[in-house]
Protein backbone atom coordinates (compact mmCIF):
# COMPACT_ATOMS: atom_id res chain seq x y z
CA UNK A 1 0.00 0.00 0.00
CA UNK A 2 1.15 3.48 -0.87
CA UNK A 3 0.57 6.21 1.44
CA UNK A 4 2.14 9.91 1.99
CA UNK A 5 3.35 10.16 5.47
CA UNK A 6 4.60 14.20 6.08
CA UNK A 7 4.63 14.82 2.24
CA UNK A 8 6.77 11.73 1.12
CA UNK A 9 5.05 9.22 -0.29
CA UNK A 10 6.10 5.96 0.97
CA UNK A 11 5.17 1.90 -0.21
CA UNK A 12 3.72 -0.75 2.95
CA UNK A 13 3.81 -4.13 1.23
CA UNK A 14 2.95 -5.31 4.03
CA UNK A 15 -0.18 -3.89 4.41
CA UNK A 16 -3.40 -5.07 3.03
CA UNK A 17 -6.28 -3.49 1.27
CA UNK A 18 -7.84 -4.12 5.29
CA UNK A 19 -5.29 -2.42 7.09
CA UNK A 20 -6.28 0.07 9.44
CA UNK A 21 -4.17 2.69 10.96
CA UNK A 22 -2.95 1.00 13.55
CA UNK A 23 -1.34 -1.05 11.70
CA UNK A 24 0.53 1.78 9.92
CA UNK A 25 1.80 3.17 13.41
CA UNK A 26 2.94 -0.61 14.51
CA UNK A 27 4.41 -1.16 11.27
CA UNK A 28 6.55 2.17 11.48
CA UNK A 29 7.20 1.35 15.30
CA UNK A 30 5.92 4.00 16.55
CA UNK A 31 4.63 4.14 20.31
CA UNK A 32 0.90 5.32 20.08
CA UNK A 33 1.17 7.15 23.41
CA UNK A 34 3.68 9.84 22.11
CA UNK A 35 2.44 10.58 18.25
CA UNK A 36 -1.11 12.51 16.87
CA UNK A 37 -1.98 11.38 13.61
CA UNK A 38 -3.66 13.63 10.96
CA UNK A 39 -5.51 11.62 8.38
CA UNK A 40 -6.70 13.30 4.95
CA UNK A 41 -6.84 16.17 6.98
CA UNK A 42 -8.45 15.36 9.85
CA UNK A 43 -7.41 14.47 13.23
CA UNK A 44 -7.46 10.59 13.77
CA UNK A 45 -8.10 9.99 17.06
CA UNK A 46 -6.45 7.63 18.79
CA UNK A 47 -8.96 5.37 20.18
CA UNK A 48 -10.49 4.88 16.44
CA UNK A 49 -7.34 4.08 15.31
CA UNK A 50 -7.98 0.00 15.46
CA UNK A 51 -11.48 1.19 13.16
CA UNK A 52 -9.98 3.85 10.71
CA UNK A 53 -9.44 2.20 7.48
CA UNK A 54 -6.38 3.11 5.16
CA UNK A 55 -6.92 3.71 1.69
CA UNK A 56 -4.01 4.00 -0.93
CA UNK A 57 -2.94 7.69 -1.43
CA UNK A 58 -4.29 8.48 2.14
CA UNK A 59 -2.13 11.91 3.47
CA UNK A 60 -1.15 11.31 6.92
CA UNK A 61 0.73 14.22 9.11
CA UNK A 62 2.48 12.21 12.08
CA UNK A 63 4.04 14.39 15.10
CA UNK A 64 6.23 12.80 17.67
CA UNK A 65 5.66 14.32 20.79
CA UNK A 66 9.08 15.87 22.32
CA UNK A 67 9.71 16.26 26.32
CA UNK A 68 12.24 18.61 27.25
CA UNK A 69 12.64 21.50 30.23
CA UNK A 70 15.49 23.77 30.81
CA UNK A 71 18.71 23.18 32.35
Amino acid sequence: MNVIINGEERSFPELGLDAKVADLIAVLGLKGDRIAVERNGEIAARSGWDAAALNPGDKLEIVHFVGGGFV
